[in-house]
């Protein structure tokens, strides 16, 4: 065990070594970084499922709700707003908003000074929900983080700034 009490070597450590061993030229360097990155996702994702199958909610539910409870009153959000506090399109909002309202845990409203413009709006019943899985999850999430110092995890979070912006900026370029 190193510092800590965290492994000296992982999974991630023996792809590397496989790869260098059998491809000694190819700078497989990123893969430490990144591919911790991605196991660590792929842990956070099942463990954050639980709770969310607590509660009969995917990832995709629970975002749209949150989104419409971080919103404040009267917790309402055009599609495309949703859209970009979630970051998926429009259409893929359409489709959350569809179960959604089926469950009866959200309602479209028109506007009433531009009736081409339609509100996704948190029912009683979503309200009560997302409060409640809020709770659950950010819970949770701090349980998942317990392992970690108060400075460790800030000096991840400024980490993951600056991987965000660079992995930004590679995509626009």
């Amino acid at each position: 065990m190193g510092r800590d009490n965290v492994p000296d070597h992982d999974a991630v450590d023996d792809i590397v070594s496989q790869w260098t061993r059998e491809w000694p030229g190819l700078d497989v360097t990123p893969l430490e970084v990144l591919g911790r990155l991605h196991r660590t996702y792929l842990r956070y994702q099942s463990t954050i499922g639980r709770i969310f199958d607590e509660y009969d909610l995917n990832m995709a539910s629970f975002d749209v709700l949150a989104a419409l409870r971080r919103s404040g009153t009267p917790y309402r959000m055009t599609p495309g707003q949703l859209a970009e506090s979630s970051l998926v399109t429009t259409g893929g909002v359409t489709l959350r908003i569809d179960r959604l309202e089926k469950a009866g845990l959200v309602r479209r409203e028109r506007d009433a000074d531009d009736r081409r413009i339609v509100h996704a709006e948190l029912t009683d019943a979503g309200k009560k929900l997302i409060d409640e899985v809020a709770v659950a999850h950010f819970e949770n999430e701090t349980r998942m983080l317990s392992g970690m110092s108060a400075d460790d995890q800030a000096e991840l979070v400024q980490l993951l700034r600056k991987l965000e912006h660079s992995l930004a900026q590679h995509q626009s370029g």
